[in-house]
């Protein structure tokens, strides 16, 4: 599990901003491991309740954006941008991208003119709410509608009335369809990434991550008539797990069903929120 790996250090890059996890010594007895994961775990939490509280006052709302590697986040955020710019260009938006290593992705996203902050987990499978804090307050839209110091922020104000008259935040876990289930960032919802060359049983043998799910974003349409795919099948295993998952179809490389996905993000918060775990 994720508390043995030593992803909890930390050193961030000065020169470069990059801030990088997972540098700490592995290697624990299986009863300190069972210690540190109870820590860990409920630390994590308080700290998610602290971004989702922080998120809210500066109206920012945040996605969680998970998957297996190479479904096509970075893709979809890159077209996603894109989309958005000709839209609504009022919106500001930022991306926190989480891998093990390099700041690749992050380097498309600036690609696109959105700023973006890359976070290294090193040995670490999954992003934490204290990475997301960390890098959130390295981004503009930590001052995006900012208030006096001394102006009182309390769980669960908006100060934009639960609409998107704020800002939007994606937050793109590593790539793992196991860990990212299990650790709230204080998001709005958690979007999960499959795309059809994965196999549509993703649902069944991932049940965790398709559980903590509000969207299930089927990914490279394009390629349907290449694969084994059966996209119906698919859907019912996702609902077998989570009846209530909204399911989208799209090629983020081709622009199929986009206007869906950026229709589902313009809704009111409160039709997307999710109950953190």
């Amino acid at each position: 599990m994720c508390v043995i790996c030593g992803c909890d250090a930390h050193a961030p890059d000065p020169a470069t901003g990059v801030l990088h996890y997972g540098a700490g010594p592995a290697g624990l007895s299986p009863l300190r491991a069972i210690q540190l994961e109870a820590d860990v775990l409920g630390a994590n939490k308080r700290q998610a309740a602290r971004n989702r509280a922080h998120f809210a006052a500066h109206g920012v709302t945040a996605y969680n954006l998970l998957s297996s590697p190479g479904s096509g986040k970075t893709t979809l955020l890159c077209a996603t941008i894109e989309a958005l710019k000709s839209r609504t260009p009022a919106w500001p938006l930022a991306v926190i991208e989480g891998d093990q290593q390099t700041s690749l992705d992050a380097d498309r996203i600036r690609a696109t003119g959105a700023p973006a902050i890359q976070v290294n987990t090193g040995r670490g499978c999954h992003l934490d709410a204290r990475m997301v804090g960390d890098a959130f307050e390295r981004l503009d839209l930590h001052t995006h509608h900012a208030h006096p110091a001394d102006h009182a922020h309390h769980d669960g104000e908006n100060h934009h009335g639960g609409q998107h008259s704020g800002a939007l935040l994606f937050i793109e876990n590593v790539g793992n369809l196991v860990c990212p289930a299990l650790w709230d960032l204080g998001e709005a919802a958690k979007v999960v990434v499959l795309s059809v060359t994965e196999g549509e049983d993703k649902p069944l043998k991932y049940p965790d991550m398709f559980a903590a799910a509000r969207l299930m974003v089927l990914n490279k349409i394009d390629l349907l008539p290449h694969v084994d795919f059966d996209v119906e099948r698919c859907i019912a295993y996702a609902r077998r797990i989570n009846p209530g998952i909204d399911v989208l179809q799209l090629s983020a490389t081709r622009g199929d069903g986009m206007d869906a996905w950026i229709d589902w993000l313009r809704q009111p918060v409160a039709e997307v929120r999710t109950v953190a775990p």
